[in-house]
């Protein structure tokens, strides 16, 4: 294994980090990379579909916690109040007592850490792979579903 694969390896992984400067780079880069060199090389193909695989592994677990707390948050909100209020455009903000707020902070607060909990991890997980990557190891990232195999 040459050190051209080992770098550009690497670089597939570390170029997931870019979805936190530009919008869908975890995507666009590693794609881009990937894709122009898989057929020069396994190792090289093998650590692309890892880092894709990843990446779209996690963006599917975001999904999800947002499709669950997002109508749960809506549920909280709106719980007490009636349809003929909202139809009348009687809502007011008074309705939301303080058992409410406190339940809509606790489902908030939880979807909030779980998603900066992944956030950190898939973080720490792609310098892993990344560094691993560099010295010729193969990395298989934990949770991840094989989109690509």
């Amino acid at each position: 294994m040459t050190s051209n694969e080992k770098n550009t390896s690497a670089l597939i992984h570390l170029s997931t980090l870019s979805q936190y400067i530009i919008p869908f780079g975890g995507f666009i880069f590693p794609i881009i990379i990937w894709s122009s060199k898989k057929n020069d090389s396994e190792f090289i193909d093998a650590n692309g579909k890892q880092a894709l695989n990843f990446q779209l592994s996690m963006f599917l677990y975001t999904l999800l916690l947002l499709l669950i707390s997002i109508p749960v948050l809506l549920y909280s909100i709106f719980k007490n109040v009636s349809y003929e209020d909202l139809e009348n455009g009687n809502f007011v903000f008074d309705q939301l007592s303080t058992g409410n707020i406190t339940g809509i902070v606790i489902i908030a607060a939880v979807a909030f850490m779980l998603l900066c909990f992944s956030k950190i991890t898939e973080f720490i997980l792609v310098i892993i792979a990344g560094v691993k990557a560099s010295n010729g190891e193969s990395y298989k990232y934990p949770l991840t579903i094989n989109f690509f195999k």
